[in-house]
């Protein structure tokens, strides 16, 4: 198997190319993510194009990207997947990984989209407990903080909070812990599906369109090869 990872720039897609990789059953050769062309930022978590990179370059695998208008209609979103999974196809790629857990019409809506395309579709997070995964993913050494969230949901105060217990246990009872349900998205700095750490440090605090965004900067120190040691 050739594998594409679609990539959010999140943990739970971060974490499904390190159960792909530890499983060994195919090889992880790229990464896809969808891009809000107009701002140079990751679609729905808002992450900046440049940290998307240096996400690539810490996992050694190649970015590949679909640019989005903003807004964009789903004919466009769906004309421009169908381009980029013929191109992934064209390149030998024979199935493609998502992170999701337990939404079915997500699911569904994947696997339709991707039947007879020549690329199989691939879960490897799917089913998991999802609180059990969260502390899976911080013990197993995943750093990231909340990129986005909606604050009708979560409170506004824990934008750019670091994901781990201390966040676990702040969360509102009816959040899920790894966010399935869009209560808010992540930006990873490192893990065990990284060569290196990134150094981020954060930036301004903006409310558009319902979400709270909080940016994320790569710090200067990222320029002399931060190890996940060191961070």
């Amino acid at each position: 198997m050739k594998i594409l990872m679609s990539w959010s720039s999140g943990k739970d897609s971060a974490w499904a190319l390190h159960v792909l990789r530890s499983r060994g059953s195919g090889e992880v050769a790229g990464l896809l993510t969808s891009i809000n062309e107009t701002v140079s930022r990751v679609s729905m978590h808002g992450v900046r194009e440049e940290v998307l990179r240096a996400q690539a370059e810490a996992a050694g695998l190649p970015l590949r990207t679909i640019p989005l208008p903003w807004p964009c209609s789903n004919e466009v979103y769906e004309e421009r997947l169908r381009a980029a999974v013929d191109r992934a196809v064209s390149d030998g790629f024979t199935h493609v990984a998502f992170g999701d857990l337990f939404l079915e019409d997500v699911r569904s809506y994947r696997e339709d989209r991707l039947r007879g395309s020549g690329l199989t579709p691939l879960f490897p997070l799917w089913g998991m407990p999802t609180a059990a995964l969260a502390r899976e993913m911080i013990a197993g050494g995943l750093r990231a903080r909340i990129a986005t969230l909606d604050p009708r949901v979560m409170p506004r105060e824990l934008i750019g909070a670091e994901f781990d217990e201390a966040l676990l246990a702040k969360l509102p009872a009816d959040v899920d812990p790894c966010a399935e349900r869009g209560e808010f998205h992540t930006c990873v700095m490192a893990g065990p599906m990284f060569r290196t750490a990134i150094d981020l440090s954060r930036g301004e605090v903006v409310e558009r369109e319902g979400f709270v965004y909080g940016d994320l900067c790569l710090s200067p120190s990222r320029d002399r090869g931060v190890s996940p040691a060191e961070s």
